[in-house]
């Protein structure tokens, strides 16, 4: 039902308005979204870890992504070695999924009617994380905003970075379409 919403909306909604708006002559012309990829970092956390430890700590991070996404993460390793940070090429020090489709709907929906609402102080995403083509760069300081992770189960607590990419041809454009969507941008 979630996705029919959220999709129904764009179609019904912001394709019209943004032909209306910016002159295009054909739906296939407005701006839409391609994909949204969930990004962590957890070098710090398995930074002294060996071993057992290592292998808990990143599949308990694995976990958390898998509950959030509906779809495994791919690990991301260290390209080079630089010793300030004890890091070693080909150290695994993150993970990402890229979500495309019925999943990347059903998780805009999540941020829209969740996740944004039981954020600590939130007032409306700010126009300065679009960059500019049009995408929305998220950051979240805790995984424990999305109700699929129990706090009181959550083993280590990171930060995501969550970037919605869309096929703009500008800043403003991307704006006004996830404002049409349902994002509460502020003014």
């Amino acid at each position: 039902m979630a996705l029919e919403h959220i999709k129904d909306k764009y179609i019904k909604e912001a394709v019209p308005q943004m032909m209306k708006k910016y002159g295009f002559k054909s739906p296939m012309a407005v701006p839409r979204v391609l994909k949204v990829i969930i990004n962590t970092g957890f070098g710090r956390l398995v930074s002294d870890k060996t071993g057992d430890d290592l292998k808990k700590t990143e599949q308990g991070i694995v976990n958390d992504l898998m509950m959030i996404c509906g779809q495994r993460p791919n690990f991301t390793r260290a390209k080079k070695s630089i010793s300030g940070f004890k890091l070693r090429q080909g150290a695994v020090i993150g993970a990402a999924v890229t979500l495309r489709g019925k999943r990347m709907y059903d998780f805009m929906d999540r941020i829209i009617n969740i996740v944004l609402p039981r954020s600590r102080d939130f007032q409306g995403i700010n126009p300065e994380s679009f960059d500019k083509r049009g995408n929305l760069s998220l950051g979240f300081k805790e995984q424990i905003v999305f109700p699929e992770i129990l706090p009181e189960k959550a083993r280590n607590v990171f930060g995501l970075q969550v970037i919605i990419s869309i096929n703009a041809k500008k800043k403003e454009q991307g704006i006004d379409l996830l404002k049409l969507m349902g994002f509460p941008i502020k003014q």
